[in-house]
C-alpha cells in the first residue's frame, strides 16, 4: 500500500470531505489509500496507552489497551460506536472511515508497565474497536504491545475479528511461556450474505474458524464470542445448532453467548440499517429496543435456555455475556479491587467491544 504518498492535510482533508480533525491531540498526519477506499487514517502520538476500566463495569479486567479508535470493520451493531462522538465524529459512518491509529502505542505502553505503581494486572486488547482490523497489516502495533506485555510479567487477552492474529500466534506462544495468554474470536454471523451485509469490512466466517483452528493447533484454549446474537436473524434453533457445530469442529474449547445490545450510537445505526434491509422486523426490533439497550429479560432468559443443550451437545464450556444488567447491578453491589493508575492515563472509560 502506497501510504506515505497518500498524506492528506487539513485542506485536502476537507475537499475530501473528511474531517481535519485540528482538534485532535497528538495529530501528525491524515493518510489515505486505496486499499482502503473511503477511509482516512488519523496518525496520533498517544500520550498513554493503558486505560482503566470504569469500576461500575462487569467487565472481568480492569485494564485494556486500543490501539486504534474506529474500526474499518464497520460492524453495524457495534456498541463502541458512541466513543467516537468523543472526537467529534459521529458514531454511525465516521466510526466505520475515520480511523485514529496510536502510532507510539508500543513505546508508551512499554514505559507506563516499568512505573512502580504497575502491578502486573491483565491487560485486555480488543475491547473497544479491533486490534487486528485491516490496518494492523500496514502498522503493525501489536508485535510491540504483545513483546512489551510479556517482558513485564502482564497477562493478556485478546478478542478479535480479524485473521491477522494468525501473523503473531507464534509471537503469541513464546509470551504465553511467560504470562497467561488467552485468545477469543468473535464470530457472529455464520450466513455468508448476512455476514457480509452486518459486518462488510470483516474477514469471512470460513477464514475466522480456520483462525480458531490455528489458534487451537498452536496450543491455546480459544474462546469464541457468538455474540450478537440477533433476534429473528442469527436465533433460530438450526443457526445455532449449525454455529456450535462449525465452532466445535475447528477447535475452540468455550463459546461466550449474548443477545445484541444497542447503546446509543450504536441503536440509531443498526435500527436505520434494520428499517433498509429487513423492514419486516423494523416493528419487533423498536419493540425490544425502543426504551432499552438491551433486549428483553425474558427473551434472554429463553435463548439461554435454547443454547445450554446445544452447547452440551458439542462439548463446549459456555459462559453468558457478563455485559447484561443482571451481572452489572451484581457488581455494583460487590467492592472491586481498588488500584493506582499510573499517571497520564487515558481518562476516557473504553466499553467492551459488543
Amino acid at each position: 500500500m502506497r501510504w506515505s504518498g497518500q498524506e492528506i492535510g487539513p485542506e485536502g482533508a476537507q475537499q475530501a470531505g473528511a474531517p481535519a480533525l485540528l482538534g485532535l491531540s497528538g495529530l501528525v498526519r491524515s493518510v489515505t489509500t486505496p486499499e482502503f477506499q473511503g477511509v482516512t487514517f488519523h496518525e496520533v502520538t498517544a500520550k498513554s496507552a493503558l486505560n482503566r476500566v470504569p469500576a461500575a463495569s462487569s467487565m472481568p479486567f480492569d485494564w485494556t489497551v486500543n490501539p486504534y479508535r474506529g474500526c474499518s470493520h464497520a460492524c453495524v451493531y457495534c456498541f463502541a460506536r458512541s466513543t467516537h462522538r468523543y472526537l467529534d465524529l459521529d458514531a454511525g459512518a465516521d466510526f466505520d472511515q475515520q480511523v485514529i491509529v496510536k502510532v507510539n502505542v508500543a513505546e508508551v505502553l512499554r514505559a507506563e508497565l516499568a512505573r512502580r505503581s504497575w502491578n502486573g494486572d491483565l491487560v485486555a486488547l480488543g475491547t473497544n474497536t479491533d486490534p487486528y482490523q485491516r490496518a494492523e497489516g500496514r502498522y503493525r502495533l501489536m508485535p510491540g504491545i504483545i513483546d512489551a506485555l510479556a517482558e513485564s510479567r502482564t497477562p493478556l487477552s485478546v478478542l478479535t475479528k480479524g485473521t491477522l492474529l494468525r501473523r503473531d500466534l507464534p509471537q503469541l506462544e513464546q509470551a504465553a511461556r511467560r504470562v497467561p495468554v488467552d485468545l477469543s474470536m468473535s464470530i457472529a454471523v455464520f450466513d455468508d450474505a448476512l455476514q457480509k451485509a452486518v459486518e462488510p469490512g470483516t474477514p469471512t466466517t470460513a477464514a475466522r474458524l480456520a483462525t480458531v483452528r490455528a489458534a487451537a493447533d498452536a496450543g491455546f484454549a480459544v474462546t469464541v464470542f457468538l455474540m450478537p446474537i440477533m433476534p429473528w436473524l442469527t436465533d433460530g434453533d438450526t443457526q445455532l445448532d449449525d454455529a456450535l457445530a462449525r465452532i466445535a469442529e475447528a477447535g475452540a474449547s468455550r463459546v461466550v453467548f449474548g443477545a445484541l445490545h444497542l447503546r446509543p450510537g450504536a441503536k440509531e445505526w443498526f435500527l436505520e440499517w434494520i428499517q433498509r434491509e429487513h423492514p419486516h422486523l423494523a416493528t419487533g426490533y423498536r419493540r425490544f429496543y425502543g426504551s432499552s439497550s438491551y433486549a428483553p429479560a425474558s427473551y434472554r432468559a429463553q435463548l439461554a435456555r435454547r443454547m445450554r443443550p446445544l452447547l452440551r451437545r458439542h462439548g463446549l464450556d459456555a459462559r453468558e455475556d457478563e455485559d447484561q444488567p443482571e451481572q452489572r447491578r451484581l457488581t455494583r453491589g460487590s467492592a472491586r479491587r481498588p488500584a493506582s493508575p499510573p499517571s497520564a492515563l487515558d481518562p476516557m472509560p473504553q466499553p467492551a467491544l459488543f
